[in-house]
């Protein structure tokens, strides 16, 4: 069967309610409370949220031997999650990826972003500028099968336009599927590009490398870069080069290749364009030491494949973990990066009243 945002709702409300559990985890600068949300659903896998960021803290999922592993970096400490410079797990916006020189133009007048981010020395707009929505808390709401976030975005935040009034849900169902949607409203026109960013590791062992995880994206095509990891605004076909995945492949297959290199990306660290449309498969992962697996799927049209190739074992994970360069995979679902500066890009401007919608849903097996 296709699936559908609706299909997942209605699957979602046929099931037995998951346990959810809530706790204090710690606290703002301000004294705001952080709190922690665990949902667990009837096989035991268990999705643990925090409103701080709107963010994934950890997912476990069983392996073939029944063995239940974290499969998500992250922290222990709630102050670490404070900085949490990669994103771990951490819904990112208003427009999330990368923005040429943080400046855009929009209805005649030009605006100007944090430049937070400078691969190879040239400054660009990231993730949604220097706090954005990965480093707010959010109010939170209990649901049946999960937890909701909103935030309020006023206007002029990081520098955008337009007050953004947004939500995040993050749903477990027993179809061992967890879901994470976002909508959200604006009152001027504005950019938008809300995009999920956690680091996966399906072994559960973070201390090894995603090397050999077997990868499957839906793409025929990719966005060159240059070096400042900016789209050059041609799509290149994946055929007969490395950035090939339409056959399920070990990732670390070909990314010491002279063409990785020649693509700016230190490793992996681009958008590929998903074939069809509405909501389809975006990316599938196995590791094949436990069988587990992940399928991605998602109503955008790219998605931007990540493989930790800046972590670099100076930072302190959970239990103590330094993590390393690729430790972990990101699969975020997103329009395409520089989409403010590109016309020929799929549409990423939100206006009043209209209703931006993104939706990810993780299926995992064993």
């Amino acid at each position: 069967m296709m699936l559908t945002a609706d299909n997942h709702e209605k699957k979602n409300s046929q099931v037995s309610r998951p346990q959810l559990k809530t706790k204090t985890y710690g606290q703002m600068p301000d004294g705001r409370e952080i709190t922690l949300f665990t949902i667990e659903n009837s096989k035991g896998l268990r999705a643990q949220v925090s409103n701080f960021g709107a963010t994934l803290v950890a997912m476990l999922v069983p392996d073939r031997e029944g063995t239940i592993r974290d499969l998500v970096h992250g922290f222990d400490r709630c102050e670490d999650w404070l900085k949490n410079e990669p994103y771990f797990g951490a819904t990112v916006g208003r427009f999330g990826n990368r923005i040429a020189a943080g400046k855009f133009s929009l209805e005649g007048k030009d605006y100007v972003l944090a430049t937070n981010n400078e691969p190879s020395g040239v400054p660009c707009h990231l993730h949604g500028g220097e706090t954005g929505f990965s480093h707010v808390l959010w109010e939170a709401e209990l649901l049946t099968n999960g937890v909701q976030f909103s935030y309020l975005s006023q206007d002029g935040d990081e520098g955008y336009p337009g007050e953004l009034q947004l939500t995040v849900s993050y749903l477990l169902n027993d179809d061992d599927e967890l879901i994470w949607k976002t909508e959200a409203t604006t009152n001027r026109s504005t950019p938008i590009n809300i995009i999920h960013h956690s680091y996966w590791n399906l072994s559960g062992d973070p201390t090894s490398t995603i090397d050999n995880h077997l990868l499957h994206i839906n793409s025929d095509r990719y966005l060159s870069t240059g070096a400042d990891m900016i789209p050059t605004g041609e799509l290149h076909p994946v055929a007969n080069t490395p950035m090939d995945f339409k056959n399920a492949t070990a990732i670390g297959e070909r990314i010491e290749d002279d063409f990785i290199a020649l693509q700016y990306g230190n490793g992996y660290d681009h958008c590929w364009v998903l074939n069809g449309a509405g909501m389809k498969l975006a990316a599938k992962a196995t590791d094949p030491t436990t069988g587990r697996s992940l399928e991605v799927f998602t109503d955008q049209p790219a998605v931007h494949f990540y493989t930790a190739n800046y972590l670099d074992q100076s930072l302190k994970g959970k239990k103590g973990v330094q993590y390393a360069q690729r430790s972990a995979f990101c699969l975020e679902t997103e329009n395409y990066p520089d989409a403010p500066n590109k016309p020929e890009f799929p549409n990423c401007i939100l206006h009043p009243g209209e209703i931006y919608h993104h939706t990810i849903v993780h299926k995992f097996s064993w």
